[in-house]
Order: C-alpha cells, then sequence, then structure tokens
C-alpha cells in the first residue's frame, strides 16, 4: 500500500469516529444514551458495523459531565456506570431485628388445652316422684301430687281438671287455702299447708244467699250459692299505692260495699291502666278481671284480679251473670 493509500485510509477512519460521536451527542438529550447502545442493531434490522477506528479519539468534551451531558466512548468499549448502583434492601439483613422484637414473634400461648367433648356427660340422677308428706312445688308431679289436688278440689279450691302435675293453677289453689287459713302465701305445700287441708280449712259466706264475695283482708273471691261457698279463687285487689290517669291523681283501692254487675266485655278490653281479660265490671271501672300475674298480695289499681283460666270458668259456668250480686268487704 502506498503513501497515499495509507493516508485515506486514516482520513477514512477519522471520518467515520467523527460521525459516530455526533450521533451520540444527538441521542443524549432524550436520555443518557451511549454511543455502544445507539450502535446496536434493531430487531429485525441489519446494520454494517463501521470501519475500527485506527486509533481511539479523544471524548467530545474535557472534564466530568452530568445529566444528559455525560461522556460517550468510543465503538468497541464499554461504557462505565456513571452512578454506583444502589444497595436493595432486601439482599442484606434488616438490622434492627435483632435488638427490637417484631410482630411475627409468636405469643405464649396462655389458654390451657380445650378438653375433648367426645366423653359422654353424666347423666343427672332422676329424681324420684313425692310421696305422701313430701313438700310439693311447681315442676313436681305423680301420685301424691294427684291426691293433693283432688282435696283441693272437693274443698272448693279451683285448680282446673286435677291431672297429677302441680303447675300454674294448682298453685294459686295452694295460695288461696294458705290465706283462708292465714299462713304464708308463696304456693307452695308445705308441712304446714298439708295440715291445714288435711283439717279442711275454707273460708265460709258472711253475706249468704247467692252472689259474688270479695274478701279483701284474706285476698280472696269466693262464690256463693244458697249461702254456701261452692268455688274459692286466689285474688289480688287494690295495692293502696297512688297512681296517675288522665292527668289525676288516684289511690289504689278497692272500695267496699255492695254493687251489682253492670257491664261485661267478652275478651281482651284495652284500659288505660293496662289489658283486662273479660271484665265483669261492678263498680264503674273496677272489674273482677283475667291477668297473667295475681299475686299473694294486693297489687292492683283497684280491680280484682284473677287467673286468665279461671275468668273463663266464670265465663263457661255463668257464675257473674249482669245484675248479680257483688259484695266487697
Amino acid at each position: 500500500m502506498t503513501r497515499n493509500q495509507r493516508r485515506a485510509g486514516v482520513r477514512r477512519a477519522t471520518g467515520g469516529a467523527a460521525a459516530a460521536a455526533a450521533l451520540a451527542l444527538g441521542l443524549s438529550g432524550c436520555g443518557m444514551v451511549s454511543l455502544e447502545s445507539a450502535a446496536q442493531p434493531r430487531s429485525g434490522s441489519t446494520v454494517e458495523a463501521p470501519n475500527p477506528p485506527a486509533a481511539p479519539e479523544p471524548p467530545a468534551t474535557s472534564g466530568p459531565t452530568t445529566g444528559s451531558d455525560a461522556p460517550t466512548t468510543a465503538p468497541g468499549t464499554t461504557t462505565p456506570s456513571t452512578t454506583a448502583p444502589k444497595p436493595t434492601t432486601t439482599s442484606a439483613p434488616t438490622t434492627t431485628s435483632a435488638f427490637r422484637p417484631t410482630s411475627a414473634t409468636p405469643k405464649p400461648t396462655t389458654s390451657a388445652p380445650t378438653p375433648t367433648t367426645s366423653a359422654p356427660k353424666p347423666t343427672p340422677p332422676v329424681k324420684p316422684p313425692p310421696t305422701a308428706g313430701d313438700t310439693l312445688q311447681p315442676g313436681d308431679s305423680g301420685a301424691y301430687v294427684l291426691a293433693v289436688q283432688q282435696r283441693l278440689s272437693s274443698f272448693g279450691y279451683w285448680l282446673g281438671t286435677p291431672d297429677g302435675t302441680y303447675g300454674y293453677l294448682t298453685s294459686q289453689a295452694v295460695m288461696a287455702l294458705q290465706k283462708s287459713a292465714g299462713l304464708g302465701r308463696d304456693g307452695v305445700f308445705g308441712p304446714a299447708t298439708r295440715r291445714a287441708l288435711e283439717a279442711g280449712a275454707r273460708p265460709q259466706s258472711r253475706i249468704g244467699g247467692t252472689g259474688v264475695e270479695i274478701d279483701l283482708q284474706r285476698q280472696v273471691l269466693l262464690v256463693v250459692r244458697g249461702g254456701a261457698v261452692t268455688t274459692i279463687l286466689n285474688t289480688s285487689t287494690g295495692s293502696g299505692q297512688p297512681f296517675e290517669s288522665y292527668g289525676q291523681q288516684h289511690v289504689a283501692v278497692t272500695p267496699p260495699g255492695t254493687y251489682s254487675v253492670f257491664r261485661v266485655v267478652d275478651g281482651n278490653d284495652k284500659g288505660p291502666l293496662g289489658d283486662l281479660w273479660r271484665p265483669r265490671y261492678f263498680n264503674g271501672g273496677i272489674a273482677v278481671h283475667g291477668a297473667a300475674s295475681v299475686p299473694g298480695y294486693p297489687a292492683s289499681h283497684g280491680c280484682a284480679r284473677v287467673s286468665n283460666p279461671a275468668m273463663d270458668m266464670v265465663w263457661a259456668r255463668g257464675l257473674m251473670p249482669v245484675g248479680s250480686r257483688v259484695t266487697v268487704y
């Protein structure tokens, strides 16, 4: 090769390197792009590699640059990274985990192990039926309960049909017996109540004739026919406590006297002081009526309460027809 040919080759190589450097500076405005990345072929196209320069060209600018003016390198060389790689936070263990406990630390178990439920539960002992002389109370049943019910009914203490089960109506009849005998009024058939029943304790009519008598002291209601007491019911009359109705003050009393039934309601009569089941009025707004609660003491606003089943019996037997006598003493 002659000297002129060698000089021409050097000029061609120098011109190719300058063109590549100019391309790198033009692309660096959209980001840091190295000459090496700009010279890489695109997918699906073929790019002819430039002729290698005879000697590396100096950088386009001197001194360090930042941002989009990052230095470029000649083709065929590797561009060093201008920024140190950021350390990843997942590759190294957390420094605080060795000094502070984290929420993931399992807490000690404080509950005792759950006992197994597969073992059968012990069967409670079956209560034997009461026998003669035992104390009877609601829930008891058997032949002795039936015998007590039958004796109460024979003396006029109404409890429905004797069935051998000590229920609500039996308790009401026992309470009426206790009131008639001057005993405690708890509805439990204990020793003293048993002795009173064995002795045949029962109230007598004070007025005679035919009608209904309400004994305020004993808190019993008596159905009298021909001077004889045929039916005895537990009742609860006026409590003697003050109350307000329609803006006026009243006292809950059942006034003594002789009255007659003048109005009846065959159903639930809703009043300002509560509901009255199938009432039979005999003194203004005062009536004999059924109620869900008939305690052993005066508790009404003035009416004479009896149990709802007892009031149904009064209606079924026609014991308080309109015009019939009601005596309160």
